[in-house]
């Protein structure tokens, strides 16, 4: 049987797992918590397999240019291992600090026995 806090542990490992990725470019604390077959899904595109993940090329693309600033929403546990979570990003130039643009989202995850085998990205705003 599935331990509710267990996943919602596994939830926010990934996701302070995947802002150091999105800040550094640095993706292996992210790739250590999905499965071997994670569904990876974002408006940009649909990835599966984590060896087809690992050589997406959108990883850190934006880090070189922005600071980024998350806040996020409390995890919502929607049933058989699907928990959500509302995000806000701001993206600020690196060389100014201005803000370059802000984005609410809303992820998706589905968790099996321990790991991450569906993440979804949908922009909310």
């Amino acid at each position: 049987m599935r331990s509710a806090s267990s996943d919602l542990d596994v939830a926010k490992q990934f996701r302070d797992a995947l802002e150091a990725a999105v800040r550094t470019g640095e993706r292996d604390g992210v790739l250590e918590l999905l499965a071997p077959d994670v569904e990876w899904v974002t408006p940009q595109a649909s990835v599966r397999g984590i060896d087809e993940l690992r050589s997406w090329r959108a990883w850190g693309l934006s880090a070189e240019t922005f600071d980024f600033e998350f806040s996020e929403g409390e995890w919502q546990e929607l049933g058989d291992g699907r928990i959500v979570c509302d995000l806000r990003q701001v993206y600020r130039m690196k060389d100014s600090g201005d803000v370059a643009y802000e984005r609410n989202r809303k992820v998706e995850l589905t968790i099996r026995e321990g790991k991450v085998c569906r993440y979804e990205l949908r922009f909310t705003g």
